[in-house]
């Protein structure tokens, strides 16, 4: 079948695409402002791609094209899915063209959550890759212990980073409600999204539809330390529940729980050590709910645990992207309050004393609509100086961190921006650019500055 995918280069729809290609099919795919990395390694699959959404493709590279698979990118308007519908071709999104031609038939095991899906899906393909499972996978980030988003295999098992964002401009949603999970990880519940949710009641309906999806047969992993999740589960759960969390917050009952020095527990019983690189409570928990999951599948807690003992962490997760006089500089994916205090607060417990400058791009839909503004403060106290780019907000960057008083500065033009953090910097300090975007490039800007 050739497949004509429309926004192919984002994270997801580009994993869809790969995996479109290893079971066989002929892909091709556009995308406004196609380009590196996504682009060259879709090229390397030999899927063709357009730039632009020009309806001539239904004469070119598309003109065989027996079906289209439409990203969430594309809304009404778009002058090729206008020209789709006129001609009523046949068409899908990417979460329903997973369910129909990937998923059935397997195991899947799915990680939801407001935070942490990327890293806690990328340990879990992992613990089941360590167990000899050979799981497929498609994952919103690049798993160092495997090099690329998205892997089709033969085996019964596949890990689906299940994301509560919307299906497409004609299903709004979630994404997730289309995987019908054996396993299902609900790793924490926050507002977030607000482009499409009017508010966290929105968000916890969405996700008590993928509860109603899980089979009797099936499991819930959850974090028994999580209001909106205790909500959730409320309204019906027709699965076996398994709660984790940590030894410190002893409410609900985790029959899994972590300590501050790794132990792992369940029902009281010890499991064994975690022990792996990565730095931050919340890395630890995500560990636990990875461990918990893969347990269901039939990987014992100790296997799993060895193998979390050489993940290697996922691309843009706390990434070093290079060390220049003593400077070292990390870029991370944190864009929500919450992951940046959890960000800072795990490099905070990892470097000690030495200063910490954050960098950070109000990027998301929902920073930039100033939702979160308030928060911003708060989630960036363990910096000991805070750089924002103010560029393209409809808010000002410079009176919502004013709480910050002189360890705040924001800058409009990212030359500036990069100019000011390089003369700021010293000896043994961490730079840590977070942003859910490529930032202009801005970390390479930064360590030539450094060099310079």
């Amino acid at each position: 079948m050739h497949i004509h995918i429309l926004g192919i280069c984002g994270t997801f729809m580009g994993g869809v695409a790969a995996l479109a290609r290893a079971a066989g099919h002929t892909v091709s795919g556009c995308d406004a402002n196609v380009y590196p990395p996504m682009s060259t390694q879709l090229a390397a699959l030999g899927i063709e791609l357009t730039d632009g959404y020009e309806p001539a493709q239904l004469t070119g590279v598309a003109r065989d094209a027996e079906l289209f698979v439409v990203g969430n990118v594309v809304s009404r308007g778009n002058p090729l899915m206008e020209a789709i519908l006129d001609r009523g071709l046949p068409y899908t999104s990417g979460p329903e063209w997973l369910r129909d031609h990937v998923l059935p038939g397997r195991w899947t095991l799915a990680v939801a959550g407001t935070h942490g899906k990327t890293t806690t899906a990328s340990m879990l393909a992992w613990i089941l890759e360590h167990a000899g499972l050979e799981p497929g996978f498609l994952i919103g980030g690049v798993p160092g212990n495997f090099g690329v988003s998205a892997r089709l295999t033969d085996s019964a098992f596949f890990v689906i980073e299940a994301d509560e964002y919307d299906t497409a401009f004609f299903d709004k949603r979630s994404k997730f409600v289309h995987y019908r999970p054996r396993t299902a990880i609900l790793n924490n519940l926050e507002y977030d999204h607000a482009d499409i949710f009017p508010d966290l009641a929105a968000i916890e309906t969405q996700f008590h539809h993928l509860v109603r999806t899980v089979p009797r047969i099936g499991r819930l992993v959850v974090n028994g330390h999580d209001d909106a999740l205790d909500r959730v589960l409320a309204r019906g759960a027709w699965s076996e529940v398994e709660r984790f969390g940590a030894a410190e917050v002893p409410r609900n009952g985790p029959g899994w729980i972590i300590a501050h020095d790794g132990a792992v527990l369940l029902g009281g019983a010890p499991q064994g050590t975690l022990a792996f690189d990565l730095t931050g409570r919340h890395n630890q928990l995500n560990a636990l709910a990875a461990v918990a999951a893969a347990r269901h599948a039939g990987v014992p807690p100790r296997l799993a645990l060895d193998a979390l003992a050489s993940f290697k962490g996922v691309a843009r997760r706390m990434e070093v992207r290079g060390t220049v006089r003593g400077v070292t500089v990390y870029d991370d994916f944190a864009h929500h309050p919450t992951a940046i205090a959890t960000t800072l607060d795990g490099l905070r417990r990892k470097v000690g004393a030495a200063r910490i400058l954050a960098v950070v791009e109000p990027r998301s839909n929902t920073m930039k609509l100033g939702t979160m503004k308030a928060a911003l403060p708060g989630s960036l106290a363990a910096a000991d100086r805070v750089y924002c780019y103010g560029a393209n907000l409809g808010w000002d960057a410079a009176a919502a961190l004013a709480p910050l008083r002189e360890r705040a500065q924001v800058a409009g033009d990212l030359d500036t921006l990069v100019a000011d953090i390089a003369r700021e910097a010293r000896s043994g300090d961490h730079v840590v650019v977070m942003s859910n975007g490529s930032f202009g490039g801005i970390h390479d800007k930064l360590l030539r500055a450094l060099a310079a």
